[in-house]
């Protein structure tokens, strides 16, 4: 049976005092879920989140990391340094990583040899823009994305990926794709891992929705048979409504 998973990802929001308030209150709503339930915070305060979630459900991941070991990277996070505090899930090929950074396929798939080989799991992220949903190319991108940072993986690689599909012109705009169309697409995607690694393989992986999720519209998103739950944003930031969209599953 797939893993149901629900991640928030925090981008740079919250201080300290904010992410230590926060973990508190989410803390107290997850005991029951059905749901696994990861947070992201920022780099800075990843520690804290861990120690203050250790006895707990919750786990607490990262929003990104370099493919070098080590060496002169000013400012980068290595996969070592993220194991050392703890941290076993990084995300990565976040759009806005892509967008804002200039994140290429060939760069993400380094990252992910060097996730594989530091025995991390990956959140990895793709979607189309707007410009190729209106030129009805959505499929096409998407099929690109996941083939050249992952096709050259082994099968038993993809025990350590979990995907997020992320329509970006869904992402902070309040646009959110209807549930037919995010099961079309994730139902696309695992015809498309099917296609080079098996039906096995492709019915194994999680495959995770991140375009605007919202309380509203979870459980009707959620209920799609190849969602497997949601890469979560801005609504990840407010208990209330993170642990609305944790319980739709």
């Amino acid at each position: 049976m797939r893993r149901k998973i629900v991640a928030g990802n925090w981008k740079m929001n919250y201080g300290l005092i904010q992410t230590e308030s926060l973990i508190v209150e989410l803390k107290k709503q997850t005991k029951s879920s059905d749901a696994e339930v990861m947070i992201a915070p920022t780099f800075t305060n990843l520690w804290h989140a861990f120690e203050a979630t250790r006895r707990h459900d919750i786990e607490v991941i990262a929003q990104n990391m370099h493919f070098a070991q080590q060496g002169a990277y000013t400012g980068e996070i290595s996969a070592g340094m993220l194991k050392s505090i703890g941290i076993q899930t990084v995300i990565l090929g976040h759009s806005e990583r892509r967008a804002y950074f200039n994140e290429t396929d060939e760069a993400l798939a380094k990252k992910i040899n060097t996730g594989l080989e530091n025995d991390m799991d990956m959140i990895f992220c793709f979607g189309e823009e707007l410009a190729d949903r209106k030129a009805g190319n959505q499929e096409a991108v998407v099929e690109s994305q996941i083939k050249n940072a992952l096709f050259h993986l082994e099968a038993d690689a993809f025990k350590h990926i979990i995907l997020a599909y992320e329509p970006v012109w869904a992402i902070g705009t309040g646009e959110t794709a209807t549930p037919e169309q995010a099961q079309e697409m994730h139902a696309f995607i695992r015809k498309t891992l099917a296609s080079k690694y098996g039906q096995k393989v492709a019915e194994s992986v999680s495959i995770l929705y991140g375009g605007s999720v919202k309380p509203n519209n979870a459980k009707e998103i959620f209920s799609k048979p190849d969602v497997d739950g949601g890469l979560i944003g801005g609504a990840s930031l407010k208990a209330e409504d993170f642990f609305a969209i944790v319980n739709a599953i």
